[in-house]
């Protein structure tokens, strides 16, 4: 790879990438996202591979391995170009005929494209099917273009023309103020301004500061972040060297799990392939701003990716929460200034710095901005990862891309940011997805994890298991954490299995206070989140398993 030394040359570069791909030459897009490899799609990938070999037309034909489609349900899927035709829930017996009947005889096969479960209206173009239709893809949409292993496939999208922007015409000031104008809002939970964190962090003192990509996404429920940088890894990177170069920092860090090889895979290709070409490392594209980044893994516990805990982690420290009186935009990694968003976060920068802060907070609502990935699971017909303009309807979302409630079952709730996030009953679901409106409503947007949950559903366990989940994911360094949730599970046991008894709710109300107060961090405050949500608005279930002994979802057990 020739090394790039300037903006002028990064567009040549592009230039000449795009010069060698031939528009009208038939691509075999696969999903390689998460869910698809559980699939099996690799045995799908080694078909067409084989079969290409067979038929003669490996020069004729691309084969790529993509990043997620976001259509989960309907994995592995598989859209042919230039034609975009999606067939769905593909195996390895589909691939000769795919070959024969759509590359070379370009035919549909009817039975692996989509079919309406309503009127039975097939659907062969992926944007034209109910999933993909009305969603606005702007982050997630260039996952089934690119080979997330391919830096070239990235730059032939676009990709790094918002870093020479922002090194060659602007000042770190100007791109601040856009970030700020944009009112982007952190993906990662809270919805805290970026600009304001990127501000603070700018203006600490030190010489010395640290950018932090948090891809732990560590709650159940939660893949949106994963889907992204795995299958875009250059966008997110793109994203934090701008505010690396923002902020003054030299610096940066991207941590994930342990448990995601292919994530980490991805990003090691793409910082080795970045840094080969001058877009990391010393002396970035030419323009003397030097920046570098180290991948650190987490220690398996759910509680590494709350933010001071992280960046203990990243020091070599166990992962313990520090009070949140530090702010850790000042004091954070070894003292130092450091800014940290979530993944979702910094790939939403390159396209403000591309587009204006007026073309992004043209989206959304007046207070939240852009769109958000959305992971959406649990009683659902279409699952996967969703990507909509801030201000849709959570009605829109279960129905319009979800598909609704499979089994003619009723909707009874939609449960956001898993275990301290909140449920929100169906007949509030008209309410928009926006971070203030759930907020107010009980349950935070979170990272963006949407459960969806029907009439068989017993509120009463899934308070349980959710406690059942964190009292093991605890560091156990405060006692309100640590005990108020092994008590609150305790009552809760006792509750599901018809041991339950008067006094027991009100009990749970007053555990739920002391924790959200005294608790020591973001985790422990937050963890009495979804029991009260459930409490507000299903409060006659819990009652009902005490007074009558039975459960109104006919789910849980008695002993």
């Amino acid at each position: 790879m020739p090394r790039i030394n300037s903006a002028a040359e990064l567009e040549e570069l592009r230039k000449s990438i795009l010069a060698q791909k031939d528009p009208d030459k038939p691509c075999i897009a696969i999903c390689a996202g998460a869910s698809c490899l559980g699939l099996g799609n690799d045995k799908v990938i080694s078909a067409f591979e084989e079969e290409l070999r067979k038929q003669s037309l490996e020069a004729k034909v691309d084969i790529r391995a993509t990043g997620c489609h976001g259509f989960c349900e309907k994995g592995p899927s598989v859209v042919i170009y230039p034609e975009e035709i999606c067939y769905l829930q593909v195996t390895p017996a589909d691939v000769p005929e795919i070959i024969a009947q759509t590359v070379i005889g370009k035919k549909v096969i009817d039975r692996l494209i989509y079919t309406d479960p309503n009127t039975g209206a097939k659907v062969a173009q992926q944007s034209e099917i109910p999933f993909y239709k009305n969603q606005t893809r702007l982050l997630i949409g260039n996952s089934p273009k690119i080979n997330p292993k391919n830096i070239d496939d990235y730059l032939a999208m676009g990709g790094y023309a918002a870093l020479a922007k922002a090194l060659f015409e602007m000042s770190p000031q100007e791109v601040l103020g856009e970030i700020k104008l944009a009112n982007l809002r952190g993906r990662g939970g809270g919805g805290f301004p970026a600009g304001s964190k990127w501000e603070t962090a700018r203006n600490a003192p030190g010489e010395e500061k640290y950018v932090i990509v948090n891809a732990h996404e560590g709650e159940p429920g939660a893949f949106m972040d994963r889907a992204l940088f795995t299958g875009n890894p250059h966008l997110v990177l793109e994203g934090l060297i701008i505010g690396a170069y923002t902020i003054g920092s030299g610096q940066g860090f991207i941590y994930t799990r342990h448990d995601t090889p292919v994530l980490r895979e991805n990003i090691d290709l793409a910082l080795a392939q970045a840094k080969e070409y001058g877009l990391l490392g010393d002396n970035i594209l030419g323009s003397g701003f030097d920046f570098n980044v180290e991948v650190h893994l987490d220690v398996g516990i759910f509680v590494s990716g709350e933010s001071s805990a992280l960046m203990r982690s990243i020091e070599g420290k166990a992962p313990e929460p520090r009070p949140k009186y530090i702010r850790t935009s000042v004091s954070g990694v070894w003292d130092r200034p450091t800014n940290l968003n979530n993944v979702e976060t910094w790939a939403n920068v390159p396209q403000i710095i591309n587009q204006g802060s007026q073309w992004y907070s043209s989206i959304g609502t007046e207070r939240s901005k852009g769109t958000k990935l959305i992971s959406l699971s649990g009683n659902i017909c279409n699952s996967g990862v969703v990507e909509v303009p801030m201000g849709t309807s959570l009605k829109d979302i279960v129905y319009d891309f979800g598909g609704g409630i499979p089994n003619g079952k009723q909707l009874k709730a939609v449960h956001f940011g898993g275990p301290m996030g909140g449920s929100i009953p169906a007949s509030l679901i008209d309410n928009p997805l926006d971070f203030d409106v759930l907020t107010k409503l009980g349950a935070s947007l979170g990272a963006g994890d949407m459960l969806v949950l029907d009439e068989d559903i017993c509120m009463v366990d899934l308070a349980r298991f959710f406690l059942e989940f964190l009292s093991g994911e605890s560091c156990g360094k405060c006692v309100p954490c640590r005990e108020g949730i092994r008590q609150m599970l305790k009552i809760l046991t006792n509750i599901s299995t018809g041991k339950g008894k008067e006094g027991d709710i009100e009990l749970l109300e007053d555990l739920a206070e002391v924790v959200s107060e005294a608790a020591l961090c973001s985790l422990g405050r937050s963890v009495a989140k979804p029991l009260l949500s459930m409490l507000k608005y299903f409060r006659d279930e819990f009652e009902a398993h005490i007074k009558e002994k039975r459960c109104p979802a006919l789910y849980c057990t008695r002993s």
